[in-house]
Order: C-alpha cells, then structure tokens, then sequence
C-alpha cells in the first residue's frame, strides 16, 4: 500500500488515465500542428505550379474537413456536457467551421477549373488566415478542458486520421 491507502496497481492505473486525459489537449494540437503543414504544403505546390496541386490541396480540403466533422459530432458535444458554461465557445467554433467550410468549398472549386496560380494564392491565403485564427482560439479555449476531459473514443475518429 502507498502512503495514502491506495495500492501500487491503483497508483498505476491513475497514472494512465492522467497520461490518457492529457494526451487529447496534446492531440489537439498534433492534429493542428499538421493541418498548418499540409496547408504549407499546398501553399508551396500552388507558387511553383506543381502538377499535383490538385492532389495537395484534396487532401488538406478532406483532411481539415474531416477533423472539424469529427470535432462537431464527438469532441464539442462531451465538452458541452461535462462543461455546459462553455456551451457559447463551442457554438462560435462551429460557426468557423462552417466558415471554413465555405472557403475550403471555393477553394476546391478553384482548384477544379484549374485556376491560376495568384487565385490559388489567395483562397489559401483566406483559408489559412481564418484557419490559423481558430485553431488559437480553440486551443486557448479548450486545451485545458481536454486535459480533464473523460472521453472514451478514438482520437483519429475524434480529431481526424492525420
């Protein structure tokens, strides 16, 4: 037995389920952290021209598209429950995704009719600029509350598979 009455297995296990509630906060921001990159990356294809620009920026669109839907079906409604006063933050998230997916349509759109170069240019610019502005705002918001956050699901159907 430890010092406070509990047993090396139970001081185990609560050291998992710690590591395990933290590991969404920094789930969160992995997921951010290479969303920005493949935006990068799409940026980088759109300024040289590259053939496979289609390929770069359908898979940012999907990619960031998919981490918001899972956001919006899983994440924000175990938060709102364990968290109701935060219920105002998360609808304001949902309205950037929404946004978001707006901008990512017309940038798919674009990419579709084979727009030029200084178009692409822009739309990732518009898309970046609000993405990036989420992103710190959510994270501020909901870091610390993920950390705490009981949720048993997987974070690749939760943040998305990146």
């Amino acid at each position: 037995m430890s010092e406070g009455g509990e047993s090396v297995v139970e001081s185990k296990e609560q050291g998992r389920e710690e590591t395990r509630l933290v590991a969404w906060g920094q789930e969160l921001l992995r997921v951010h952290a290479r969303l920005r990159e493949a935006l990068e990356i799409s940026r980088t294809a759109g300024a040289e021209g590259a053939r496979d620009l289609l390929l770069h920026c359908h898979g940012f669109c999907a990619a960031l598209d998919t981490h918001h839907r899972g956001e919006d079906r899983t994440l924000f409604p175990a938060i709102a429950q364990a968290r109701p006063d935060l219920r105002e933050t998360l609808r304001k998230l949902e309205q950037d995704h929404s946004m978001i997916a707006h901008l990512l349509g017309g940038l798919q759109a674009a990419v579709d009719r084979r727009a030029g170069p200084q178009e692409l240019a822009r739309h990732l610019e518009g898309v970046g600029a609000v993405m990036e502005s989420h992103f710190r705002f959510e994270e501020r918001a909901l870091r610390q509350v993920l950390t705490g956050l009981d949720l048993q699901a997987d974070p690749a159907d939760v943040l998305g598979p990146l």
